[in-house]
């Protein structure tokens, strides 16, 4: 998606959100940016997972990466931000920027996560967890992508990876 064709309707919503978040919840938030780069092989064909590495190359099979050469790790992230994605009903947002376009998949942090891999980075549809698992229950995964964004990743060019975690507490005091 072009990054000004979406700016309106991303304002309305976070708007709204922020508007029902003061009324009923604290929140906690965290964030993150990974510099990674795109390849020649990128295909972000994949159904259920997408992943940013710090690998060097990219093989044709590598249809769930979408950034190599990755300046950090999962283990390697914001102190603050892995607290929060490790909570249980966290919410994880990643946005993933190119150029003027971006993407973004949404999903959920658990106690499970152990955010410790030093090489790599996985969004999953699934509740499977490994070291690498950034995020469960992701609403959508590579083959989603905006397919301006991946062609421009095939090119080579540079990507930005946000993370965004979300710890809505309850307020107990109303």
């Amino acid at each position: 998606m072009n990054l000004s064709k979406q700016r309106a309707s991303v304002s309305n919503v976070i708007r709204f959100n922020l508007f029902y978040i003061k009324r009923a919840v604290m929140v906690n938030v965290a964030v993150d940016l990974i510099k990674a780069w795109g390849h020649a092989n990128v295909r972000a064909t994949h159904k259920t997972t997408i992943e940013v590495t710090k690998d060097e190359y990219l093989t044709p099979r590598g249809d769930c990466i979408v950034g190599i050469r990755a300046d950090k790790a999962l283990s390697e992230l914001d102190p603050g931000l892995r607290s929060i994605i490790s909570k249980d009903g966290s919410i994880v947002i990643v946005i993933f920027s190119v150029g003027d376009y971006f993407d973004y998949v949404v999903g959920m942090g658990s106690s499970r996560l152990t955010l410790s891999s030093d090489e790599k980075l996985i969004i999953r549809r699934s509740e499977y967890v490994d070291d690498a698992t950034l995020m469960i229950r992701a609403s959508k995964a590579a083959a989603g992508l905006s397919r301006e964004l991946v062609d421009r990743l095939k090119r080579g060019e540079p990507l930005l990876v946000y993370i965004v975690g979300v710890d809505l507490e309850q307020d107990r005091g109303t």
